[in-house]
């Protein structure tokens, strides 16, 4: 069992590559097999087809978020701070994986599927209640006003996706945002976070 989440897991990774690096629009899994030198009834035994391992890349990527802001969850430091680290990981993962908001704009997309929607929602939810749950801990560490959390973190992440979208819709969308553009953006959401708060207090 061990070896074949291994084995899994070496596929997901070798189709983040190519994914990242060609869009997922433009990756077919025959490339995949080839790139791993591994059999197509090998690839389609983990993976029957390139949906469900987009599917898998997506969980690959929210698992490895959701690990990284887990540990910081319960240390003794302020909103603001924890905002700031969390504001910096989500940083890093749209820098990371940039390309793959590529291929969401075609009708055929393998992003577009019911199934890919709904578990885009689910870890979306995931996100916002472990917001809420950071918020309530504030409320009751003195820090900010009692409020409703669960409005609050959607309110906040929802702002924070905003000034993504804007970076995006600014940049040439085939090539990636330059430094700078990168720097302001990071800029502009951390800011946006102290003004948050300032507002709960």
């Amino acid at each position: 069992m061990v070896e074949t989440d291994k084995k899994r897991d070496v596929i997901i990774e070798g189709a983040i590559k190519r994914f990242i690096h060609y869009g997922i629009n433009k990756t077919t899994m025959n490339e995949i097999a080839e790139d791993l030198s591994v059999s197509k009834p090998s690839l389609y035994y983990y993976f029957p087809d390139k949906n469900s391992l987009v599917l898998g890349v997506i969980d690959k990527i929210f698992t490895d978020y959701f690990e990284i802001v887990e540990k910081d969850k319960v240390s003794d430091i302020s909103l603001e701070d924890r905002l700031g680290i969390f504001t910096e990981v989500k940083h890093r993962f749209f820098q990371k994986y940039y390309m793959l908001h590529l291929s969401g704009g075609s009708p055929d997309s393998s992003l577009n599927s019911d199934e890919l929607k709904s578990h885009f929602l689910k870890m979306k939810k995931k996100n916002e209640d472990f917001h809420a749950e950071v918020f309530k801990r504030a409320i009751e560490k003195g820090e900010i006003a009692p409020t409703d959390v669960n409005k609050i973190a959607e309110l906040y992440l929802e702002s924070l996706a905003g000034i993504t979208s804007l970076c995006i819709m600014h940049g040439n969308k085939e090539l990636f945002p330059s430094k700078k553009e990168m720097k302001a953006m990071l800029e502009k959401q951390l800011s946006l976070s102290k003004i948050f708060i300032k507002g709960l207090q």
